[in-house]
């Protein structure tokens, strides 16, 4: 619990729909979004679309993303890390005056609801999937809930990367073709990692912050220098991977339209070089979250113009 003094700072309730809007820190969605449509793009390739499947797992997804980032608004405030001066959060509490019980209930609610789309997902495909679901939620709810929260240990862009990008695209496009293939494994691959770069920029932005209360990131282990070096990396992993599928006709020609994002990723790279303070890397953060998205749309273009030609 907080100190009394931390909990009376709180200013009156906001009560509009900005405050709900920013409390899903909608610029992270989209690495729920991105990872459906390609999951279920490549699944064009074996079998026609059911596109109510397809709605039903979206709207799940944005869910589950909506309520892991609810839970970490409640429990980084919980444990005296937010503060109206802090940075790339949602701000519902600190700065608007939610009580912490609302969005806590929000998040249970955004996960039942969730629920309730997983069972006529699980009818529709496999019941299996019910056992999947509930260990990504719960990968949700512990990246910082629970006694030792994946946020404070040098796993969460692993966490993230795999939860989030991997098997949400083998979900995706499971429940369309009703088995998994080679090559969707391997192609889930890049996203990943973009997912997971997401969490490292976040971690650099952060990582002052975030050793003064105790965390253990992988940025704070390897310092900012090397954390950027890791950045550029993965990045690089992700554009060689998805030019090797190309290569080894894994994916048709068309997918390299992905490479289009590199320029994102290098702008990424750069902006977080040389900055210190929070605020100057927020330019950077934003790019490598852009970086995800353009790359998982290209991606999905890529592979939906070879499948019409």
């Amino acid at each position: 619990m907080q100190p009394l003094t931390h909990m009376d700072h709180r200013p009156p309730a906001r009560r509009d729909w900005r405050v709900f809007w920013r409390l899903t820190r909608p610029h992270t969605l989209t690495a729920a979004f991105v990872p459906v449509c390609v999951g279920t793009v490549l699944a064009l390739g074996e079998t026609s679309i059911d596109w109510l499947l397809f709605a039903a797992m979206m709207v799940a997804s944005l869910l589950i993303q909506a309520a892991t980032n609810m839970f970490n608004e409640y429990y980084d405030y919980q444990r005296g890390l937010d503060s109206p001066e802090s940075v790339g959060i949602g701000g519902a509490i600190v700065r608007d005056g939610l009580k912490p019980k609302t969005v806590l209930t929000l998040a249970f609610g955004c996960f039942g609801a969730a629920m309730l789309i997983g069972v006529y997902i699980c009818a529709e495909s496999s019941w299996w999937l019910a056992v999947v679901g509930t260990i990504c939620m719960a990968a949700g709810y512990f990246y910082t809930g629970g006694p030792v929260p994946i946020a404070y240990t040098p796993f969460g862009e692993l966490a993230a990367g795999f939860f989030m990008g991997f098997v949400i695209i083998l979900i995706s496009f499971f429940i369309q073709t009703g088995h998994i293939s080679g090559g969707a494994v391997l192609t889930a691959i890049p996203v990943a990692i973009l997912v997971g770069a997401i969490l490292l920029a976040n971690n650099i932005r952060d990582l002052d912050g975030d050793r003064e209360k105790g965390r253990k990131t992988l940025a704070i282990l390897i310092g900012r220098d090397w954390a950027i070096r890791l950045l550029a990396a993965m990045f690089a992993v992700a554009f060689l991977w998805t030019a090797a599928l190309a290569a080894f006709h894994i994916v048709p020609p068309w997918a390299l339209l992905a490479l289009l994002s590199i320029p994102k990723a290098v702008a990424a790279t750069r902006g977080f070089i040389g900055k210190i303070k929070p605020m100057e890397m927020m330019p950077a953060m934003k790019a490598t979250a852009q970086t995800n998205t353009q790359f998982g749309f290209l991606l999905a273009a890529g592979l939906l113009i070879a499948h019409w030609l």
